[in-house]
């Protein structure tokens, strides 16, 4: 059974920092694109950062230059380096990884549960 458990969220003053983790669990063939996504209270889920299995990656407008996405394949784990922190970063941050656990049919989509961040003084 795949399992994705992320680590690292807390409560940070404006500007500073925090680092999320998420590690892939159980018995896989391969993980391609990794992500970090996150939803604030009455609005939608939405995408922050992906990684594909070389390394490239994406960010939102609203975070690039303050985030960081970056994964290690070897422990199939996923990080999220967030950087000049604002309140409007405040949300429930995800991860996510396209992950094949079968020779048979394709990769499928696997969440984590969530790792809240705050930002405020």
């Amino acid at each position: 059974q795949v399992q994705l458990v992320e680590s690292g969220g807390g409560l940070v003053q404006p500007g500073g920092s925090l680092r999320l983790s998420c590690a892939v669990s159980g018995i896989i063939i391969n993980i391609n694109a990794m992500g970090w996504y996150r939803q604030a209270p009455g609005k939608d889920r939405e995408l922050v950062a992906t990684t594909t299995s070389a390394g490239n990656t994406n960010y939102a407008d609203s975070v690039k230059g303050r985030f960081a996405i970056s994964r290690d394949n070897a422990k199939k784990t996923v990080y999220l380096q967030l950087n000049s922190l604002k309140p409007e970063d405040t949300a429930v941050y995800y991860c996510h990884a396209s992950i094949r656990t079968s020779f048979v049919g394709g990769a499928r989509d696997y969440w984590g549960q969530g790792t809240q961040v705050t930002v405020s003084s």
